[in-house]
């Protein structure tokens, strides 16, 4: 169990200096194309894996409905609006407004998936909501820049694509749909990300940032998605959603070191509040989890 949530630690702690190197990448290359490139490593990368293990299995043609809207949604809106935000939008705030996605997928869930939304959520919720007030406003007041609101985007088309998953992998291997999402996510950026890119495009030449950004792709987006999703299997989402909760800290951290982003005592404040809110509304007790895993 220790080898696991060092796994997981490890994951969340790449997953959270996602968000800087993120904001280092579009520094150096157009925000489609690094979207796209990026998704075409980790499609590549994917196959490859899927292809060794021979995991990879064919769908059938009515299969194909929400894994072509898993792969606009989760893939390509998401990666869109993920690259594009961090252009003015700093890692920490981006992070910490990434952090809703569990309360967003719980209200999305109650909606669509009929799941119950519970007190404890709506107070969570409300904890959340009022720390991203000061994180983004500052606690002066909210000012939602356009590069705000595209995090915004890519948070409620993450918790989207979440829906869809738990929908698709109802009758197909949560591995296989990621897959799938993934390659076809990037089969409808590659036409985008191109038509974009003109002579005064400015794609790095340095060889630093294509390491970065294929290492970055592997790494972030196919290797902890793989382990990730192998953890779960042995610790429970339960246990290994709380993990998540530690990314914001990792990203103001490695954002500090590296980028030399300060951190207010009020977006600490927020971000303390934040987390807190998705611990209340998300995280059950042992006796409540036991429950849900025997009823299912």
């Amino acid at each position: 169990m220790i080898r696991s949530y060092l796994l997981l630690l490890f994951c969340v702690t790449l997953w959270g200096s996602n968000f800087v190197f993120g904001s280092i990448l579009v520094k150096e290359f157009p925000p489609l194309f690094l979207a796209d490139v990026r998704l075409l490593f980790t499609s590549l990368f994917l196959l490859g894996y899927a292809w060794y293990t021979k995991k990879f299995v064919k769908i059938r043609r009515r299969e194909w409905g929400l894994l072509l809207l898993l792969g606009l949604i989760g893939t390509l809106a998401n990666q869109t609006a993920f690259f594009t935000g961090l252009m003015t939008t700093d890692a920490t705030t981006a992070s910490l407004i990434l952090s809703l996605s569990p309360i967003v997928t719980a209200v999305l869930a109650s909606f669509f998936l009929k799941e119950k939304f519970t007190l404890r959520m709506i107070v969570g919720s409300l904890l959340a909501l009022i720390g991203t007030f000061f994180v983004v406003g500052s606690g002066a007041g909210l000012t939602v820049s356009f590069g705000v609101l595209f995090i915004f985007i890519a948070m409620v088309t993450f918790s989207s694509s979440m829906i869809i998953i738990r929908k698709r992998t109802e009758s197909m291997d949560p591995f296989i749909a990621t897959v799938y999402a993934t390659v076809v996510g990037a089969l409808f950026m590659t036409p985008a990300a191109f038509f974009t890119v003109d002579s005064s495009s400015a794609i790095s030449r340095d060889v630093w940032a294509w390491l970065l950004l294929i290492a970055t792709a592997i790494l972030m987006q196919g290797v902890c998605g793989i382990v990730w999703n192998q953890q779960l299997m042995i610790v429970g989402t339960g246990r290994a959603a709380i993990f998540l909760n530690l990314q914001p800290f990792v990203a103001m951290l490695v954002g500090f070191l590296l980028l030399g982003s300060q951190v207010t005592h009020i977006q600490a404040s927020g971000s303390l509040l934040i987390v807190a809110g998705v611990i209340v509304a998300t995280v059950r007790s042992q006796k409540e989890y036991e429950t849900t895993e025997f009823a299912g």
